[in-house]
């Protein structure tokens, strides 16, 4: 790492989201401070320390919220309430104060578009009579054909089979996601008060920001018409706008409701989990709505120069029309980890390749090599870059856990054809030895895989080579040369080259080609993917200049 004098700083009044690093923690494999086996408040807690040196600016904590964790979290009982397992309300309080005591801001996620089955609303409108006003807050019909007995439409779950269930008294409920997910009805005015009075909660109990789950599902067609098979897949959403029950132009009334009272509060910010196509994004980023989005055409680029330099000048320009700045992202809760994805072929499918394969498809080495990379092509580029926990390690995708410990519910409602996210969700390995490699002192929730304690963040500390050290070089050397402004040009080195050159006069260049090229003119090598490489750029190498 070079010594450079630092550049221009950036100016105080620049919002700490537009330009900052978080780390996102699913709180159930982070750490355990019980001993239970499940990843908990005071295991967060204990490793703030490690984030502070890590880098990071502000951390998104997923559901916390009391859960009876069908979908791990995001199926919520009580939204003011922490979930036991985790911890309690005053122990959130005393994260968020000590997190912003080390310079780290704490975003929640918030689920907005499904409750839990268990919350006293559904429990209330299933124990209700059809027609009752109790029903009301959600979306309960009666269904179709002889004695209603099929699904008021074709719509399907995201997580695999019908989007619809039957209740004992005949009418059916929607949940766009698992059974025990029935979604809400955002028409109700009841529900839209709920929400701005859990927003108030938390945003008086000190919470920096929300991540908002599934932000473009809110509002559905109220003629609720079929869909047709071609337009729904398993864990997938089309980029279609005004689409029945995703991307609808109504959403966008809530979301400002939201903003006015974000707006009340100093320095606080929401982002957009919105599965949306790039045309569209946009209208979520209006000075009146989020403050930033998810960019998931990153996340889902495959290996290819062409593709990424597409998405990253389409993704900054899109934010900057609005003045937002773009979210950059490689992995989360929700996909196959970089490591594993990247040594894939381009054209497999990497959602049902853990169960159909084949195998030796996935060249481990490759994909390394590729995630290193792919650590310096985001973390360089202008705007807020997203770590997902254990993506510093280097962390492949438990891919071959057994089908007698998997949690997630679309292994089931998918009729076994995916295994679904667990793989992504393992707890994190901290050290080389003990019954759950320094997760906690009990046996982990999900089993870690043989080989990960050469991975614990503990064997990585010390090794200059590690894919942790490259994290916090790459994390200090963004303050200093990436995060000073908001320019970006990006620059035509050759078909099979993706790079771009910031403002303080840093240059990032990727091959992505299967031949080393020459590095362009340059002063100092700041930081390199590959520690041993020469004076060429080798394929799958990235490199930071000026």
């Amino acid at each position: 790492m070079s010594e450079a004098t630092d550049p221009t700083s950036a100016g105080t009044d620049v919002p700490w989201w537009r330009r900052g690093v978080v780390y996102q923690v699913y709180i159930r494999s982070f750490a355990d401070g019980d001993g239970d086996g499940t990843g908990d408040i005071e295991g967060l807690r204990s490793r703030l320390p490690y984030l502070r040196d890590l880098g990071v600016d502000a951390v998104w904590i997923n559901p916390w919220y009391q859960s009876p964790l069908a979908d791990g979290g995001y199926d919520v009982t009580d939204y003011r309430v922490i979930e036991p397992r985790y911890g309690n309300v005053e122990q959130a309080e005393r994260l968020i104060a000590e997190a912003n005591g080390l310079g780290i801001k704490v975003i929640a996620d918030l689920v907005p578009n499904h409750s839990s089955d268990q919350h006293v609303w559904f429990q209330e409108a299933i124990a209700a009579a059809p027609g009752d006003p109790a029903r009301s807050r959600y979306h309960i019909r009666d269904g179709r054909g002889p004695d209603g007995a099929e699904p008021p439409t074709d719509w399907a779950s995201v997580f695999g089979g019908p989007a619809w269930t039957r209740l004992d008294d005949g009418q059916w409920y929607l949940h766009l996601f698992a059974p025990e997910q029935p979604d809400l009805n955002w028409d109700h005015p009841e529900v839209r008060d709920e929400f701005h009075a859990v927003l108030r909660f938390w945003l008086d109990r000190g919470i920096d920001g929300f991540r908002i789950d599934v932000a473009h599902g809110l509002v559905k067609d109220p003629t609720f018409p079929d869909l047709g098979a071609e337009t729904q897949q398993i864990l997938g959403s089309p980029r279609k706008a005004n689409h029945a029950h995703w991307d609808r132009d109504g959403v966008h009334e809530i979301v400002r409701g939201w903003r006015e009272i974000l707006d009340g509060y100093d320095d606080r910010m929401m982002v957009a989990e919105a599965w949306v196509a790039p045309n569209r994004l946009s209208l979520y980023l209006r000075p009146d709505e989020y403050h930033q989005s998810f960019n998931f055409s990153f996340l889902e680029s495959p290996w290819d120069a062409e593709q990424f330099g597409t998405v990253i000048t389409e993704g900054a320009a899109a934010a900057a029309e609005v003045g937002s700045t773009s979210t950059w992202v490689l992995s989360n809760h929700d996909v196959m980890r970089e490591t594993t994805r990247y040594g894939l072929p381009n054209d497999t499918n990497w959602r049902t390749w853990p169960v159909t394969g084949p195998v030796d498809a996935l060249d481990v080495d490759l994909g390394r090599r590729r995630a290193r990379a792919a650590a310096l092509l985001f973390l360089g580029l202008p705007g807020s870059a997203y770590i997902y926990q254990g993506e510093e390690l280097g962390l492949p995708e438990a891919w071959d856990l057994p089908a007698e410990v998997l949690d997630d519910p679309v292994w089931e409602r998918s009729g076994h054809t995916q295994k679904g996210r667990d793989g992504c969700r393992v707890p994190l390995p901290w050290t080389a030895d003990g019954p759950s490699l320094g997760f906690g002192d009990g046996k982990p929730w999900l089993p870690q895989p043989i080989g990960w304690s050469d991975l614990a963040a503990e064997v990585q500390a010390d090794d200059a080579a590690s894919s942790l050290s490259l994290y916090r070089m790459a994390l200090a050397l963004r303050r200093r040369w990436a995060a000073a402004d908001e320019e970006l040009e990006v620059l035509d080195l050759g078909a099979d080259v993706v790079a771009y050159r910031r403002g303080s006069g840093m240059t990032c260049v990727v091959n992505m080609g299967d031949e080393p090229i020459d590095l362009p003119e340059h002063t100092e090598i700041l930081l390199r993917s590959d520690p041993a490489g020469d004076g060429r750029l080798a394929p799958d190498d990235a490199v930071w200049l000026r």
